[in-house]
């Protein structure tokens, strides 16, 4: 080899989304308000629909500081109003006007809708106990059909990546949807993703019906903040 030749080299690269994927972040809700026995919480379409609790709205505001400098191409909500209230400040940010993807709303709880899911959890009743334990949110009574949820997540997500090919958009949603939609990008066990914390990002790329998560309940920009976790 000549010796003025420079050797040749194969550095590593950041990640680069395939041509014309879409990048998904998925936003929980803020913190809502706290069940309570005496006051079930209002339904929509038969789900529970509270409002924001007082650190739900930190960290809603924390949210849009957050994304604020992200290019967005599209904001999208659910039917239910915790998420409509978290992506507010954002939107106001960005003067972007929320749209609607209802298939992405709540998985819904049948009979322990309007705040009893918190309290049977709390209590650890025997059906809650089987739930976890079986991984399957229909065996509470007159709940959604796991794999009818599933479906209506996997055709929710699909429709945006259609909608933005190439583009990046939010999507205020919840704990129960977001697990799901990164369970069936894994293969993993259905809840393996449950309970992402409030306020948290997690992030999808979509290409060609393939998801690959590139992040997971990012919280930092919740730090410092009243229901920020200490690690």
């Amino acid at each position: 080899m000549d010796e003025r030749e420079e050797p040749v080299e194969y550095r590593q690269k950041p990640y680069e989304a395939p041509a014309g994927a879409t990048e998904i972040l998925l936003v929980r809700h803020g913190a809502s308000a706290p069940a309570r026995p005496d006051t079930p919480f209002p339904l929509v379409d038969g789900q529970g629909d509270p409002e924001l609790a007082p650190e739900g709205v930190e960290q809603a505001e924390r949210v849009g500081e957050r994304l604020a400098t992200e290019r967005l191409d599209a904001i999208y909500v659910t039917t239910l109003r915790r998420t409509v209230q978290t992506a507010a400040p954002l939107a106001r940010r960005l003067g972007l006007k929320p749209r609607v993807e209802a298939g992405l709303r709540e998985v819904h709880l049948g009979d322990w809708e309007g705040g009893l899911f918190r309290k049977m959890v709390a209590e650890n009743d025997p059906v809650a106990q089987r739930m976890f334990a079986e991984q399957r949110w229909d065996v509470i009574p007159g709940a959604e059909r796991d794999e009818a949820f599933a479906e209506r997540i996997e055709e929710g997500l699909g429709r945006l990546a259609a909608a933005h090919p190439g583009g990046r958009v939010a999507v205020f949603t919840h704990g129960g949807v977001i697990a799901q939609a990164l369970a069936t990008a894994t293969g993993s066990r259905p809840f393996a993703f449950l309970a992402p914390d409030n306020g948290s990002i997690s992030r999808l790329v979509r290409a060609g019906g393939l998801s690959a998560i590139r992040g997971y309940n990012d919280v930092a920009h919740l730090a410092g903040s009243a229901s920020a976790p200490l690690t």
